[in-house]
Order: structure tokens, then C-alpha cells, then sequence
């Protein structure tokens, strides 16, 4: 959706400058605005951070626009009521053999501490230190967008400025004043461009997909601990059903009775 999204923000753009008979390619098309803003936006934003974090950065982006693995809420509920099921009847140790069976590493590791015996409370509290972890970097990916949405326009006024400059000190000759005048706003352009049609939608595509990715590992974590405290799988599935939405708790009740 985010790339379908900028693509929505590029055509609107365009077809509203064409259709006052402005060509496009003209106002955005200047080479110089170009360099100083996103150079300027770039390089502000690497000095603001470290190498790891301009890397972070980058592989965010991907991350926003070609999406990720996602999960399946449903199907993971789905997964914890079946090893509720057999824990209730067999004992924890049943499930030691499907454990290594489980393809997301975080569930794995939950259900491994839970076999292995280690007490609840160790469990929540590396389970809760892990998904502290995950925010701590989702929030630095977002952030780097989120600071250069700041300098983005920033560096645009600068070259606004600069050009208002140059442009006052060629006052001697009224026919530069124009073609001048549209270059040096074009700067201020790009820095608006650079923030909001770029940084600022990538930095709320990350920003999304953190917190429903925390939702998820929350509700694995109620799941395991109560697969651990030998809850009832009738009752696990009602308390884990309050983190779906209704059109999944729906889903959920048709693959139970399935």
C-alpha cells in the first residue's frame, strides 16, 4: 500500500499541474534544488546517527515498500490452542518434539522456555524484553524518516534564500528576476516534496507495521504462558480472541468448528 499510495500522490500531483496547464517535468525537473535538498537531507540525517542507523534506515524503506513475511494472527491462535489442547492432556514435555516444528522464531523460543521449565515470570520477562527490543529498533527505523521529513524543508528554504540572493544582486536587469525567482522556490518544493510526499508516508508505513507486530507477539506471549498455567483450551481461545479483530474472530470460530 505504500507504494500504491505514492503512486496516488504522484498522479494526483501531475494531472492537477497538467490540468492547469503547468508542465510538470518544469517545476520539479532543477537540477541544483535537486542536489541541495535531497543531498543536504541526506547527509543531515546520516550525521544525526550512526552508520548502523543509516543502514537501519535503508533497510526500513525496503521494508515498507516491498512488505515483509507478515503474520497470521488467526493461525497462530490457532497453533496455541492445539498445543494447549495436547499440553492439557499429555503435560508440557508433550510438546518438547513440536516445538523445533514451529517457524516463528519468537513462538519457538517461547514454547522452548516453557518446556524446558523455566518459571512464568522468567518467561514474560524475556518475551517482554524482546518485543521492548524490537520497538526500541522499529522506532529508530521510523525515526530516520521522521528526522528527515524535518531537514527536507529546511534545506529547501536554504536554497529558497540562496537564490533570493543571487537573485537581488542582478536587480540591474528585471529579466532575470523571474526565471531566478521560479528557481530558487523550486528548491523550497523539493524540500516539501522530500517531506511529505516521501519521508513522512514511510515513516507512518513503520510505524504501523511495529505496532501490530507488537499486538502479535503480546498475544503470543498471553498464549504461552497460558498454555504453561494448563489454562483450558475453551478459555484460552476466548481470552486470545479479544486481540483479533471481529472479521478474524469470525475466521477463528469457522476453523474451530471445521
Amino acid at each position: 500500500m505504500t507504494l500504491v499510495g505514492m503512486v496516488i500522490i504522484l498522479a494526483s500531483t501531475f494531472l492537477g499541474l497538467t490540468m492547469s496547464g503547468i508542465n510538470p517535468v518544469g517545476v520539479f525537473l532543477d537540477i541544483p534544488s535537486i542536489v541541495i535538498v535531497v543531498g543536504g537531507t541526506i547527509g543531515a540525517t546520516m550525521a544525526g546517527g550512526t552508520i548502523k542507523d543509516a543502514v537501519g534506515g535503508f533497510k526500513a524503506a525496503l521494508r515498507a515498500f516491498l512488505g515483509g513475511k507478515g503474520n497470521d494472527a488467526t493461525e497462530a491462535v490457532k497453533q496455541l490452542l492445539g498445543f494447549a489442547d495436547t499440553a492439557r492432556r499429555e503435560g508440557l514435555l508433550a510438546l518438547e518434539s513440536s516445538v523445533n516444528d514451529v517457524e516463528d522464531d519468537f513462538v519457538r523460543r517461547g514454547l522452548q522456555l516453557a518446556v524446558d521449565g523455566t518459571d512464568p515470570e522468567v518467561v514474560r520477562e524475556i518475551l517482554e524484553t524482546e518485543v521492548d527490543s524490537l520497538q526500541a529498533r522499529h522506532k529508530q527505523g521510523a525515526g530516520t524518516f521522521v528526522a528527515a521529513a524535518g531537514y527536507g524543508p529546511a534545506f529547501g528554504v536554504a536554497g529558497t534564500v540562496c537564490g533570493l540572493i543571487d537573485m537581488l544582486g542582478k536587480l540591474e536587469d528585471p529579466s532575470t528576476l523571474g526565471p531566478a525567482m521560479a528557481v530558487a522556490f523550486t528548491t523550497t518544493l523539493w524540500g516539501v516534496f522530500i517531506a511529505n510526499y516521501i519521508c513522512l508516508p514511510i515513516a507512518g508505513k513503520l510505524k504501523r507495521a511495529s505496532e501490530l507486530e507488537v499486538a502479535f507477539r503480546l498475544m503470543i506471549i498471553e498464549g504461552i504462558l497460558s498454555i504453561q498455567a494448563g489454562t483450558n483450551p475453551r478459555a484460552l481461545s476466548d481470552k486470545l480472541s479479544t486481540y483479533l479483530a471481529p472479521s478474524e474472530r469470525g475466521a477463528l470460530e469457522d476453523k474451530k468448528s471445521a
